[in-house]
């Protein structure tokens, strides 16, 4: 008998891309939600990730899942992922509270960009394809033609194109430096860190990143900006978004790492893609964001220079064959 798992079948790997896709775009559209009702969004991040850690606590202690069984050696090492993890979602979460979720996107499709700079300056060295960098030209090209608004010219909102920015630094410095971390951690099955568990711990060491944050940003305003946000809108309402918001981030990221366990970070990487088309369609009609030509033109431009570097950076070179 073999000792190699059955692949996942067809329907499985359907239902995990419905399930991610479907909660990311409610994620986008709670998250979004939230932020509008309550103008202290470092809160609204951290209280997210807490969602979703308790998620976790439960599923541990109830025996639904396998606890993790980590070092401090392990915990030691997966500290700087969960710390970049804290970043990347603060950055989204703030991105798409400053502005518009669609400009949050546009701006989130370049994180190819990101990718590859620091590939190249972080050890070990990834050199990609020369057709992987040529695809960055219309992933920058697009998102900047985006930026131009007719009549207008250059029209950026600083803010959540900084912290989108951010954003993707972070995501591409986890990506860079929690490879080969999850890669072992994975590989040694007495530790019992499945994709689930591996994202359970990344979001715990994120939440305790993100504490910190809000005391320092946010804190002395925070009661202020919640008796703001319930006057406004009702206790009720603020608490429901914000736990829904929480629950379909940790849902979706869940499910997207159980894709990419089964089929790879090719497939993956191309999906997200894709993806991201769907969240700026929704988002623009949920709350009426104008998408003027040059924001259509250049997005699908950025989105599909995104998807062919997928491609591209997949590829590799065929290695050199030896002379006599």
């Amino acid at each position: 008998m073999s000792g190699k798992a059955a692949p996942p079948s067809n329907l499985k790997l359907i239902g995990l891309v419905v399930a991610w896709y479907a909660g990311n775009t409610l994620y986008n559209v709670y998250n979004k939600k939230a932020t509008n009702m309550i103008h202290a969004h470092w809160f609204v991040a951290a209280a997210q990730l807490l969602v979703g850690m308790i998620w976790s606590i439960v599923t541990w202690t109830t025996g639904m899942r396998k606890a993790p069984n980590l070092t401090a050696s392990d915990i030691a090492a997966c500290i700087p992922i969960g710390l970049f993890a804290c970043v990347a979602h603060a950055g989204s979460v703030l991105a798409m509270g400053v502005g518009a979720v669609s400009f949050a996107q546009i701006v989130k499709a370049c994180e190819p960009v990101f990718a590859a700079i620091v590939g190249l300056l972080l050890p070990p060295i990834d050199v990609k394809p020369m057709l992987a960098y040529a695809m960055l030209i219309p992933i920058v090209g697009g998102v900047g033609l985006a930026c131009i608004k007719e009549g207008k010219g250059v029209d950026i909102n600083m803010e959540a194109f900084m912290w989108a920015s951010f954003a993707n630094v972070a995501a591409a410095l986890k990506g860079k430096l929690g490879g080969s971390v999850t890669h072992n951690l994975k590989g040694d099955k007495s530790k019992n860190m499945d994709s689930a568990n591996v994202y359970a711990v990344m979001n715990i060491i994120s939440f305790l990143f993100t504490v910190p944050m809000v005391v320092v940003a946010e804190m002395s305003t925070l009661g202020e900006e919640w008796e703001k946000a319930v006057s406004a809108n009702g206790a009720q309402a603020v608490i429901m978004n914000i736990a829904l918001s929480g629950f379909f981030f940790y849902i979706y990221n869940e499910f997207a790492f159980a894709f990419t366990s089964s089929v790879g970070a090719v497939t993956s990487s191309v999906l997200n893609t894709a993806k991201r088309v769907i969240i700026i369609v929704v988002s623009s009609i949920v709350f009426i964001e104008p998408m003027e030509r040059n924001t259509v033109i250049g997005s699908a431009v950025a989105i599909g220079g995104t998807f062919a570097y997928s491609l591209a950076a997949s590829k590799k070179s065929a290695p050199k064959k030896k002379t006599a």
